[in-house]
């Protein structure tokens, strides 16, 4: 990952498929970590919780996102804030969905996948 600055692109940053259609391609800081997540057709995240606070932008597509037991339909433009340790999960529908998560602190589990 990054160590001083650096100038890139989503499209020269290295991806990984975690699940099945689900693509990420952190870029991470000292502090921060940016992630890129692309969703292919009818690709699912399933819920989940983790420590870390995640911000987000829905870039491209359509994406049912749901947050502790509040479900929406998020489409570009949309935002959403996780609380760490908070349960949520995302879905993607019959179109790829492009979205971008903002992590503090960085995803250690990410940064290990790409070591």
């Amino acid at each position: 990952m990054a160590a001083g600055h650096v100038f890139t692109s989503i499209q020269a940053l290295r991806g990984k498929e975690i699940l099945k259609g689900v693509t990420i391609k952190p870029l991470a800081g000292e502090h921060v970590m940016l992630n890129y997540v692309e969703f292919e057709p009818h690709s699912e995240v399933p819920s989940h919780a983790h420590p870390h606070e995640q911000l987000g932008l829905m870039i491209e597509g359509e994406l049912d996102l749901w947050i502790g037991d509040e479900r929406r339909t998020l489409r570009p433009g949309d935002t959403y804030v996780i609380p760490g340790g908070v349960s949520h999960g995302a879905r993607s529908g019959a179109g790829r969905a492009l979205v971008l998560d903002v992590f503090y602190p960085l995803r250690e589990d990410y940064l290990a996948l790409f070591a």
